[in-house]
C-alpha cells in the first residue's frame, strides 16, 4: 500500500513520513499510559491507596500526552490528505500526458475519469480517518502483549499468536471482498460514462428511440451497477461480522486460559498477589481486544482503499513514451516505415505487419483499403499514438523515438473522422493549430476549410459559441472546424483520415482543393474513398488485413490489374449504378 502513496505524493513524501512515526508514537504512547494501570490496579486492590496515588499522576499525564500526541497525528494526516488533493491529480496528470495516445481508449477514460474523482477522494481521507486508528490499534497491542507476558505468560502468548491469526482472517476476508469490489468499481464507472453519453447524445437516442429516449443502455449499466452493488453489501457485511467473531473468539481464549488456571488452582492457597496479577491481565485483555476490535472495523474501509491505490499502481504502470536524452530534429516532411509490425498486446493478433514504405516530402499519398484493413492505424503509428512491435517509424529521417514529443507534434498536424470541439468559440478552437494566430489567418483557414458559408450566416460570426463538444453545430460543420484547425497549425505533414465523409459534396470539393493546393507544400498522408483524391495522389498504397498489398504511382498500378484497379472498377460500378438509379427514378 506504501508504494502508491510514494507515487502520488512524489516530493511531499516526508509529510506522509512524519504522520506514520506521529502515528506510531501515539500507539506506543497509549499502550504505555495503559500498563500504568498495572501498578495503579495491583496497588488499589490491596489497599495501598498511597503507593497507587503516583502511578495515577503518571497514567494522568500519560493520557495528556496522548491527547496531545493525537492532535499533532490529527493534523499531520490532515496535511498528507491536502499534499494528496493539491499534487496527486497533477502528478496522475504528468504521467497520463506522456502516455502513448492510443491508451486513451473508452474504458481507460472513464477509469481515469472515476480515479481522479471518486478515487483521490477516498484516498485523501485515509490519513485524517482511517490509519491513525488503525496504525494506534496495530502498535497499542504489542506494548500489552508484553505486559501480559509479565502478569500472566500464558494469556501472553495467547495473545501474541492471536495477532498472526487475526492478521491471516483479515487478509482472507479482504480477498474475498476484493473481486466483489473491483466489480463494483467497474460498474460504477461504467454507469458514470452511460450517464453522460445519455446526456450528450439525446439527439440520436430520441431519433431511434422516440419518447423513451434511448433509455435502455443506461438502464442496463444502472442495473449492474446496482447489482454489484447489492453483492458488495452483503461481502462487505459478511466480513465484518467474521472479522468481529474472530477477534472475540480471541477475548474467549484469553477468558477460558484465565478460568482454566483460576481452576487449576482454585483447592490450594492462592497468594494475593497472584490473584491480582490475574484480574489485571483480565483488564488490560479487554483493552487489548478493544484496540484489536478498532482494526478489525476499518478492515473493509482500508480494503476499498487498497482498490483505488491498485487502480493508481496500474496506471503508473503503464509505460510513458520514451523521451531521448539527446532529440534529434527532423531534416524535412518525408515518412518512413522500416518493416513495422504492430500488436496492443502480447497476447493479441498483428494488427500491421512487416510494413515498409517511403513518402517523400511535398507529396500527396492515398492509403486505401477495405474497413478494419489497418488504415486509421498506420496513420496512428506515424503520430506515435502507439510503439511500433518492431521496426522503426522515421519523420524527417529520424526515428520518432529519437525526437521529443513537442518536436514530433510540431512537425505533424492530423485531421480525423471523430474531431472533438471545446467550449468556446469557433475562433477559439481553430486558434487551438496555432494559438499566436491573427484573426486574418483564422479567417484564411476557416475559408480554405470551407468555413466560410457557416461563419457569414452565423449573427457572431468566429466569435459564435459552439457549445460543449460542438453540440451546437452540425456534424458536418464540426469536421469543417477541425480541418480549419490542422491547416492554421502549418506543419510540415498532414495526416487525414476520411475528412470529407461528414461532408456535402460542395463541402468535399473545396477541401479536395485545399488538398490540392497544399501538394507539393506539405507531405499529405491521406485516406479517402473520393476518387477525385485517390487520382491526384503521387502514390497509392494499398492495405489488406494489416499488410501492405501494393504501392506506386496511380497509372502504374492501375495499368498492373491488381488491387487499386479492382477498386477502381467497383467505385465505377457503384457510380455507374447510382446514375442508373437516377435516371429510372426520373423516368417514372
Amino acid at each position: 500500500m506504501l508504494k502508491p502513496f510514494v507515487q502520488l505524493l512524489g516530493s511531499d513524501m516526508p509529510v506522509l513520513r512524519r504522520y506514520v512515526w506521529l502515528a506510531v508514537v501515539y500507539g506506543l504512547l497509549s499502550g504505555l499510559t495503559l500498563v500504568t494501570l498495572v501498578p495503579v490496579l495491583s496497588r488499589l486492590l490491596v489497599g495501598d491507596v498511597r503507593a497507587a496515588a503516583p502511578w495515577l499522576l503518571l497514567t494522568q499525564a500519560g493520557m495528556l500526552a496522548c491527547w496531545a500526541c493525537r492532535r499533532r497525528v490529527e493534523r499531520a494526516g490532515v496535511a498528507v490528505g491536502v499534499s494528496l488533493l493539491q499534487g496527486a491529480r497533477q502528478r496522475i496528470g504528468d504521467h497520463v500526458t506522456r502516455l502513448p495516445l492510443g491508451w486513451f481508449n473508452a474504458d481507460n477514460t472513464s477509469r481515469l475519469g472515476h480515479l481522479i474523482s471518486q478515487g483521490m477522494m477516498a484516498v485523501a481521507q485515509l490519513p485524517a480517518h482511517v490509519f491513525t486508528p488503525v496504525i494506534s490499534g496495530a502498535v497499542t497491542p504489542l506494548v500489552i502483549i508484553v505486559a501480559l507476558f509479565f502478569l500472566h505468560g500464558t494469556m501472553g502468548l495467547i495473545a501474541l499468536l492471536a495477532l498472526p491469526i487475526l492478521a491471516a482472517g483479515l487478509l482472507l476476508t479482504a480477498r474475498l471482498g476484493r473481486h466483489a469490489d473491483q466489480a463494483f468499481q467497474g460498474h460504477f464507472a461504467d454507469a458514470s460514462q452511460r450517464m453522460v453519453e445519455f446526456a450528450q447524445a439525446q439527439s440520436v437516442l430520441r431519433a431511434f428511440n422516440g419518447e423513451g429516449g434511448g433509455t435502455a443502455l443506461l438502464k442496463q449499466a444502472i442495473d449492474r451497477q446496482r447489482q454489484a452493488g447489492t453483492r458488495l453489501i452483503y461481502q462487505t457485511s459478511l466480513s465484518v461480522v467474521l472479522n468481529a467473531w474472530l477477534v472475540q473468539a480471541i477475548f474467549a481464549a484469553l477468558l477460558i486460559a484465565a478460568a482454566l488456571w483460576l481452576n487449576v488452582h482454585l483447592d490450594s492457597t492462592l497468594e494475593a498477589g497472584s490473584v491480582v496479577a490475574v484480574i489485571v491481565a483480565l483488564i488490560l485483555a479487554s483493552r487489548y481486544i478493544d484496540s484489536l476490535l478498532d482494526v478489525a472495523s476499518y478492515a473493509e474501509i482500508l480494503r476499498n482503499a487498497y482498490g483505488q491505490l491498485e487502480a493508481v499502481q496500474r496506471l503508473f504502470a503503464v509505460q510513458p513514451l520514451v523521451e531521448p536524452d539527446q532529440p534529434q530534429a527532423p531534416r524535412d516532411g518525408s515518412i518512413e516505415l522500416r518493416q513495422v509490425s504492430l500488436r496492443h498486446g502480447p497476447d493479441q493478433p498483428e494488427v500491421l505487419r512487416d510494413i515498409s514504405l517511403q513518402i517523400a516530402p511535398g507529396s500527396l499519398t492515398a492509403l486505401i483499403g477495405a474497413s478494419g484493413s489497418g488504415k486509421t492505424t498506420l496513420l496512428r503509428l506515424v503520430a506515435r499514438f502507439f510503439e511500433a512491435s518492431q521496426g522503426s517509424v522515421r519523420v524527417g529521417g529520424v526515428d520518432v523515438r529519437q525526437m521529443s514529443s513537442a518536436q514530433l507534434a510540431g512537425q505533424i498536424s492530423q485531421i480525423f473522422q471523430g474531431s472533438y470541439l471545446f467550449q468556446g468559440s469557433i475562433a477559439d478552437n481553430i486558434r487551438i493549430g496555432k494559438p499566436e494566430a491573427s484573426d486574418a489567418e483564422v479567417l484564411d483557414a476557416a475559408q480554405q476549410a470551407g468555413v466560410g458559408e457557416l461563419i457569414l450566416r452565423l449573427p457572431q460570426g468566429l466569435q459564435t459559441a459552439v457549445g460543449e463538444g460542438g453540440a451546437q453545430l452540425s456534424g458536418g460543420e464540426r469536421q469543417r472546424i477541425a480541418i480549419a484547425r490542422a491547416l492554421i497549425k502549418d506543419a510540415p505533414i498532414l495526416l487525414v483520415d476520411e475528412a470529407t465523409a461528414a461532408l456535402d459534396a460542395e463541402n468535399q470539393l473545396i477541401i479536395a482543393q485545399t488538398l490540392a493546393r497544399l501538394r507539393g507544400r506539405r507531405t499529405l498522408l491521406v485516406i479517402a474513398h473520393q476518387l477525385s483524391t485517390v487520382s491526384m495522389a503521387d502514390q497509392i498504397l494499398v492495405l489488406e488485413e494489416g499488410q501492405l498489398v501494393e504501392q506506386g504511382p496511380p497509372a502504374v498500378l492501375r495499368a498492373s490489374g491488381g488491387r487499386y484497379a479492382h477498386y477502381l472498377e467497383q467505385r465505377q460500378a457503384a457510380k455507374g449504378w447510382r446514375i442508373a438509379a437516377a435516371s429510372h427514378s426520373e423516368a417514372h
